[in-house]
């Protein structure tokens, strides 16, 4: 069956991981029913701020506002299988590790997990707080997975989006799509 994905993007730096992702999702396009996108606005910023450009406003998948309640995925019965929050921020985890429900990004998030689906959040802080690494263990009991921005370097990676494509081909295992990476020891 093809997957219905939610990717949020929150003004955590490593937009980066965002931009790689969407292009992966793009080129793995036959596995997939739909994609959803919603950004925070500071995400835009930072976006902007950290790659130069406005790349988001080319994507072909269809941005949701971060108020837009209406959005498809706000909703369990419209089932979403997989939300991949990228990069995800502190304040977004806490938010969702507390139940809060203020935009659609931290109510999409609810969803799939009231839903027992897959919400993979891709944390990018450091150093981390004792509150940040509480907040990492209610998601995780909660049913999401935790993973972290932290690149793997086993794969020899030459450039930064290499470096940054090591953690994305580890959300797209997660996701479930098949996916041609460097896998250890083959």
């Amino acid at each position: 069956m093809k997957k219905k994905i939610v990717v949020a993007i929150t003004g955590a730096s490593g937009s980066i991981y965002a931009k790689l992702l969407l292009q992966q999702l793009q080129r793995l396009g036959t596995q997939l029913a739909e994609v959803a996108v919603v950004m925070s606005d500071n995400a835009k910023d930072v976006w902007k701020f950290e790659l130069d450009n406005e790349e988001y406003n080319d994507l072909p998948y269809k941005i949701y506002s971060k108020t837009d309640f209406m959005a498809p995925f706000a909703s369990g019965s419209a089932k979403f299988d997989t939300m991949v929050i990228v990069p995800c921020s502190m304040g977004t985890l806490g938010r969702i590790a507390s139940g809060i429900s203020d935009d659609l990004i931290s109510r999409a998030a609810d969803v799939i997990l009231k839903e027992r689906r897959k919400l993979i959040l891709v944390a990018r802080d450091t150093p981390l707080n004792l509150i940040h690494i509480r907040n990492m263990q209610t998601v995780t009991e909660a049913g999401g997975i935790i993973c972290p921005a932290i690149p793997s370097y086993y794969s020899k990676p030459q450039t930064i989006e290499e470096l940054a494509m090591t953690v994305v081909n580890r959300v797209i295992d997660l996701i479930g799509l098949e996916n041609e990476s460097y896998r250890w020891s083959e």
